[in-house]
């Protein structure tokens, strides 16, 4: 009798345990899509959300040509003001536009520290407010 109930005891172990293991990995099979769903979609890139807009085209292609990355980065201080804290500042109006390609062109300091934005006067206006327009695009 002894005999029979172990041998029930170990056949009913084994037939729970192998259930069992299929049951967890259902559900947890079943709870990783809610998980990924919960997951924020990855942000779109500035090349991805502009590509297609001639204002993005022309103004990185005429910063990537400058002297601009020496002291200016997209997210980060470096020596003058990050894009994004420029575009954060000004709104893009033409009247600002008009206002920050001067600054560009006629160089200057005060607005963001007592360091001085080296001017260029090589730069036409068109040029420099290409630029402008395409770092106030940055605002976020």
């Amino acid at each position: 009798m002894r005999k029979r109930n172990l041998m029930f005891a170990i056949i009913a172990g084994l037939a729970f345990a192998c259930g069992g293991g299929e049951k967890a990995a259902e559900s947890s099979e079943a709870a990783a899509p809610a998980t990924e769903a919960a997951a924020p979609a990855p942000e779109m890139s500035l090349e991805d959300k502009y590509k297609d807009d001639p204002i993005y085209i022309k103004g990185i292609e005429k910063v990537k040509n400058s002297d601009c990355a020496t002291c200016h980065m997209i997210d980060r201080k470096i020596i003058g003001p990050s894009y994004a804290d420029i575009a954060a500042k000004y709104e893009s109006t033409e009247e600002n536009v008009s206002m920050l390609a001067a600054k560009v062109l006629a160089g200057g300091a005060g607005v963001w520290g007592e360091v001085m934005m080296s001017p260029h006067p090589a730069l036409s206006e068109e040029d420099a407010k290409d630029m402008v327009r395409y770092i106030l695009l940055l605002k976020k």
